[in-house]
């Protein structure tokens, strides 16, 4: 990265921008939420007209894409760390600031690090960039993907079960 000088100017772009990822975070975390609950309620209210025959196989697919909504919604708030993960602190790469890398550090060698980083203006910016850039792709490659993939299969499985509740209602009116 180009040298720039430190200054209350980037201070503020690095905390703001940082502070719009946690929104967003927070938001994929409520959208997740409020579809997890809505499949799950649906899923329950549905399974008692399993025994109606004319419903049936419309309630089996509406049920089938909630289910699949609430996997897509859970797993898009679920937390995903690798336990066994040891940072290579001398690779340019480790982001020293999210504590999934230095969650299995002692608090020693985390020390050092951050002493050794806080004492470099650059270090300090690199490291806050690099926060930044890695949560907005964890979000876009994690969260929000798959609070995309519970949308699209709620909505696939109102569509499917409606349609498919019209078709077995004209082929019952027509025998």
């Amino acid at each position: 990265m180009t040298p720039i000088a430190p200054g209350t100017h980037l201070d503020h772009l690095l905390r703001q921008t940082r502070m719009h990822h946690v929104q967003l975070s927070s938001m994929a975390d409520v959208k997740a939420n409020i579809m997890l609950s809505l499949a799950a309620l649906l899923t329950t209210f549905s399974i008692g007209y399993l025994s109606d025959p004319v419903l049936r196989w419309p309630v089996v697919v509406l049920i089938f894409f909630c289910v699949m909504t609430v996997f897509f919604a859970a797993y898009a708030v679920m937390p995903k760390l690798n336990f066994d993960f040891r940072p290579d602190i001398k690779n340019p790469d480790c982001n020293i600031l999210f504590f999934g890398n230095f969650m299995n550090l002692d608090y020693e060698d985390f020390g050092q690090i951050m002493d050794e980083m806080m004492h470099s203006a650059d270090k300090v910016y690199e490291a806050q960039v690099r926060e930044v850039y890695e949560l907005g792709v964890y979000l876009g490659h994690q969260k929000y993907r798959y609070v995309r993939l519970a949308y699209l299969s709620f909505i696939t499985g109102l569509v499917s079960s409606g349609g498919l509740l019209i078709l077995v209602e004209i082929i019952r009116l027509w025998r």
